[in-house]
């Protein structure tokens, strides 16, 4: 456990989605995956949680979006448990589609002993195929027994798909004197260009915060942590950002003026920009994860979208790969952002390397900026010396493997 210089709250080693109070999970193998991972997943409150999401834009949501939509407002914005899916993503499967997401419902609702609307599903994996609603129903009848205090590693594993590894984290916040937990778990690794979230989130904490405060809370900080990774451009059909708060761990009410109130949305921010990152350096073949920091355009606004279409560059993203440093790529991007940029004042760096200043180049050590590239973590550096506005987005290298893994997704 520590915390950095000025840092509000604590990182929790080996801390998982139910470390806060209240909370259980779980997952196991039904057969929805060809391998033995597990692909069918749960957590459980043992209250019903304050609770709070957001969606995927694309115009072809998954069947399950639409049911714990239905949940959430159904509850007054509250869930007592969270079923997923991986390996079928329940999407573009019609009726039967919808048919079988409100079964899922139902069947983990029943298993649970509680009512359908404190149920949320979701569901990730290849599109357009329907779910083998024989598997999934005796994996749902099996789960309430998998489901314990330290089942947030099996959880961690249920939700994952062409994920190399486990997206997991928690920090530790005082409210009132008391120890408050806020932990996340993620999955995602390629279709990532979210539109509002990443691929699948779920963030639990034992904060007493009423769902209306938790929903400005999640839809301010996706703004800049989920909305600002990229791995191909291709925002999904199932993206879902969802958390949960028990209110386990103090009497005391959270929310904006609260003396608390920032500590707590520092350390919210940690887990939410943590899982995103970790999405964009786990993306599927990549080498890398990569930065760009937009700094000084005329909006905040601004900067994100600039700073968005230099890390989904897929010539910027080659160029890392290949330890290229072809800045041209990044000025190319930045001006084709559509956002308002003067032409002779723009700085570009590789890490601390100038490559550009006021828009015109410089000398710089080719040997030592291909050493930069090289490494695990790049970062950009983008001044546009015009006003206030600031970005940062992360991503990753474009390689062979992700070629590799995409043309054969399905087989």
């Amino acid at each position: 456990m520590g915390t950095a210089a000025g840092q509000k709250f604590q990182v929790v080693a080996g801390g998982s989605v139910t470390t806060p109070k209240g909370f259980q999970a779980g997952g196991l193998h039904c057969g929805l995956k060809k391998t033995e991972r597990y692909d069918l997943g749960v957590i459980v409150c043992e209250v019903p949680a304050a609770a709070a999401a957001v969606y995927t834009l694309n115009a072809f949501q998954a069947a399950p979006l639409g049911v714990t939509r239905e949940s959430v407002a159904a509850s007054g914005g509250r869930l007592h448990a969270m079923l997923v899916n991986s390996g079928n993503a329940n999407a573009c499967t019609g009726k039967q589609g919808e048919a079988d997401a409100y079964e899922m419902r139902s069947a983990m609702a029943a298993a649970l002993g509680l009512p359908e609307h404190y149920v949320g599903v979701t569901s990730t994996g290849v599109i357009g195929e329907p779910l083998p609603m024989e598997r999934v129903r005796k994996g749902i009848a099996e789960l309430p027994a998998r489901v314990h205090a330290e089942g947030g590693g099996d959880f961690c594993q249920a939700i994952l798909t062409t994920d190399l590894v486990k997206k997991e984290v928690c920090v530790k916040v005082s409210v009132g004197g008391k120890d408050v937990y806020i932990a996340g778990a993620a999955k995602g690794s390629g279709m990532i260009h979210p539109n509002m979230a990443t691929m699948l989130g779920f963030i639990t904490t034992d904060a007493l915060v009423e769902p209306a405060d938790l929903q400005g809370l999640l839809s301010g900080v996706t703004d800049s942590t989920f909305n600002m990774i990229t791995v191909d451009g291709d925002t999904s059909t199932n993206d879902m950002v969802v958390v949960m708060a028990s209110g386990l761990a103090s009497a005391e009410r959270l929310a904006p003026g609260h003396p608390d109130w920032d500590a707590y949305k520092e350390g919210f921010q940690h887990v939410a920009e943590y899982l995103a990152k970790a999405i964009a350096r786990d993306g599927e073949g990549a080498t890398k994860l990569v930065e760009v920091q937009v700094n000084g355009a005329v909006s905040q606004n601004a900067a994100r979208a600039i700073a968005k279409t230099v890390i989904g560059s897929s010539l910027v993203k080659s160029a890392v790969f290949g330890a290229d440093a072809n800045w041209g790529r990044i000025i190319a991007a930045v001006g084709r952002a559509g956002q308002p940029v003067n032409v002779d004042t723009v700085d570009i760096y590789l890490g601390d390397i100038a490559v550009l200043v006021q828009s015109r180049p410089v000398r710089f050590d080719e040997d030592r900026a291909a050493a930069y590239l090289q490494g695990d973590t790049v970062v950009f550096r983008v001044e546009l010396n015009m006003e206030d506005g600031n970005a940062t987005a992360w991503g990753c290298d474009l390689t062979y493997d992700y070629v590799r893994i995409n043309a054969a997704y399905r087989t």
